[in-house]
């Protein structure tokens, strides 16, 4: 254990160092407050013993000073002074002492009193070991939580596409393009990885849909139309009652993604803000891959044509904001679509060019 030694009278300073030598520390010598303040904050020590008369600072003064320094604020001080003055003693309590040696200072009295202090400062230390250990443990129980979360997640996800193929693509696409379009709106880090990890369970509830409806090639019957709808809210009631935050933000997202701006959405035909803004962005992103991609009632779109329909539903179907954002996330969004090509729009042969002339529009 390493003590601290402040005072300016050589003779108590070697008197000192010798008493803390027996007790198998190593002493940490200073003689004058401006030699310890200037070794601060590389300077490392358990407990303080600092002597009260000293010039230009006294020890109160010494204390406060180096308490501005928050590593030391929780090391115990100890004052040696001759001076019995209730005043002092408490000026040097209202600094954060916690005891005083009172010179000429008794061997026997001074190790008594820094052994305890001794082991007050080891059992502090050991409960600080064991509350960082409890930390860490947190974390992995936290992390190994989070784990199991994404992997329910994903298994429910590969149920959901059981039904059609094109849906497990059609997912994630939507959950990359979701996150793009979230950190592009200036949302936290944490909360763009929880929409890419939840939007994916968009279209869970079409595991209650008939095949005839969910797989039909031509245009569907407005019957067939109003079943489809019933998705969002089966989604929602899947989801809605787990305790995953993770879920929860799926089955917010499962509810609200057919809203419109203009509230002429489904299923609760929730207008502006009333909308939950994570069902905004992956309204977004579900129509915009909808748009690009092949499926059995029409053709890829071109994305110039998929931006151009986005921009011009801004302030009806859309978020303003959240397209916006849209826009500024193009480049990432087309680089999200090469590597998660499949069917998606033909025409990329100069895409680059492509995207900067729509970033640019």
């Amino acid at each position: 254990m390493r003590i601290l030694l402040i005072d300016d009278n050589k003779t108590n300073l070697l008197f000192l160092k010798k008493l803390v030598e027996k007790l198998g520390c190593e002493a940490v010598t200073f003689e004058t407050p401006g030699d310890l303040l200037l070794a601060m904050p590389a300077l490392d020590y358990d407990i303080a013993i600092i002597d009260f008369q000293m010039p230009v600072y006294n020890g109160v003064e010494l204390l406060i000073e180096i308490a501005h320094f928050e590593k030391y604020r929780d090391k115990p001080a100890v004052f040696v002074t001759a001076d019995n003055d209730t005043a002092t003693r408490m000026a040097a309590l209202g600094a954060g002492a916690i005891d005083f040696l009172t010179k000429p200072v008794n061997p026997l009295e001074f190790q008594a009193r820094i052994r305890n202090l001794m082991a007050l400062v080891d059992a502090r230390n050991k409960l600080a070991d064991k509350a960082e250990w409890l930390r860490t443990e947190v974390e992995k129980a936290m992390a190994e939580l989070r784990a199991r979360e994404e992997e329910i997640i994903e298994r429910l996800t590969i149920a959901a596409s059981y039904k059609d193929k094109e849906t497990a693509k059609h997912t994630r696409r939507v959950g990359f393009y979701s996150e793009a379009i979230a950190r592009a709106y200036g949302l936290d880090e944490a909360l763009c990885a929880d929409i890419r990890l939840a939007s994916p369970m968009h279209d869970i509830g079409k595991v209650a849909i008939p095949d005839a409806v969910l797989l039909k090639a031509g245009k569907l019957t407005e019957q067939e139309f109003a079943a489809m709808q019933q998705h969002t809210t089966v989604g929602h009631d899947i989801l809605r009652e787990s305790r995953s935050s993770l879920l929860k933000l799926a089955a917010s997202i499962a509810s609200s993604h057919h809203e419109r701006w203009d509230g002429q959405g489904y299923p609760l035909r929730l207008s502006g803000t009333a909308i939950p803004l994570v069902g905004r962005i992956v309204a977004l992103a579900d129509n915009f891959d909808a748009l690009t991609t092949v499926r059995p009632y029409k053709e890829a779109w071109s994305i110039e044509r998929a931006v151009g329909h986005i921009r011009e539903r801004a302030g009806s179907q859309f978020d303003p904001e959240c397209v916006a954002a849209f826009e500024q996330a193009l480049p990432s969004i087309m680089s999200i679509m090469l590597k998660n090509a499949d069917d998606a729009v033909q025409d990329r042969g100069s895409e680059g060019s492509t995207t900067d002339s729509i970033v640019a529009a």
